[in-house]
């Protein structure tokens, strides 16, 4: 994929905002002096009036918003995924999904791929935190397209939904003419009978590039791209337990309380077959390069192959 465009989800999630407030007026964004960082200084640029820097107070942030959606307003709460989730995990709970208001939390920053910002900026916990809340979407785009999608389809839902959105460049694999982002569906990018590799986020074109190189070596796994975390599409990834037998999930968090335990949850209940989880594993990550530390913590498509093979091998 040296050749594919690369575009980071960020710069998707502000553009994806300019032009949802083009169309409705009634969106506002909501940010914690990380305008330029975030990427929501163009709909500041754009549409002065309806931008809010709440200075460095995210907890703060969350109560505004709240209070904005009970006026008919659509708040986009914006701020890095460790502050998003991390320090307003109380107000997100008690504000946004108890009295379950009309907020959506635009985190960016996620995952090990922060990089040089270190342990402190790189969240791994956020998918556990914001599923553990009773009726908050979660939503992990892959690449600027599935971004741009996932800002409109949640403007239109009813509810909080969390969405996260990335610092590091990644390839657009979604620009296909048939491409379509339903809320709660999966969708399957390559179809193989040997085994499946669910893979959301960054961690989804990886997983491609996993799949092509296991099929030079006569291996063919299913592919699917989980965008939605919750709702997670449950018949799609029992499908995919029934037909090939054994899974493999991916995604650039911790692995408890993640992708991996959602899927793992999933298939128990109705067919259960092995799966193993590649993530963070259960450990604080470090400065450095964020193509380098994704090596490193066994987020590749070359870990994802080697790991596919020794499944297969069991």
């Amino acid at each position: 994929m040296a050749d594919v465009k690369k575009i980071a989800t960020r710069e998707s999630y502000g553009n994806a905002l300019v032009e949802l407030g083009k169309k409705y007026d009634n969106v506002v964004v909501l940010d914690a002096d990380l305008a330029a960082a975030t990427k929501t200084g163009v709909f500041k640029k754009a549409f002065p009036e309806r931008h809010f820097d709440c200075g460095i107070a995210e907890c703060n942030m969350v109560d505004v918003a709240a209070g904005l959606s009970t006026m008919g307003l659509v708040p986009f709460a914006s701020s890095f995924a460790m502050f998003a989730a991390g320090r307003a995990f109380e107000q997100i709970r008690n504000t946004l999904g108890y009295p379950h208001n009309n907020v959506k939390i635009g985190a960016t920053h996620g995952g090990i791929s922060v990089g040089e910002d270190g342990a402190s900026h790189q969240c791994c916990e956020d998918f556990a935190l914001m599923r553990s809340i009773p009726g908050m979407v979660v939503i992990n785009p892959s690449d600027d397209v599935e971004a741009k999608a996932a800002v409109e389809a949640a403007y239109h839902y009813q509810g909080p939904v969390y969405m996260r959105f990335g610092r590091l460049a990644v390839p657009v694999i979604n620009d296909t003419p048939d491409y379509k982002f339903e809320l709660g569906k999966g969708v399957t990018l390559r179809d193989g009978d040997d085994i499946t590799i669910i893979a959301t986020g960054l961690l989804v074109a990886e997983a491609v590039m996993a799949a092509d190189a296991l099929k030079d070596a006569g291996i063919h796994a299913r592919v699917i791209n989980i965008h939605t975390i919750k709702p997670l599409d449950k018949e799609l990834v029992i499908k995919a337990a029934k037909e090939t037998g054994r899974i493999i999930t991916a995604e650039e968090h911790n692995i408890i309380g993640g992708l991996g335990e959602a899927v793992c949850s999933a298939v128990c209940d109705e067919c259960p077959v092995p799966v193993t989880r590649i993530g963070v594993n259960d450990e604080f990550g470090h400065s450095g390069p964020a193509v380098e530390l994704l090596k490193q913590f066994g987020l590749s498509a070359e870990h994802i192959a080697d790991v596919a093979k020794k499944v297969l091998k069991k």
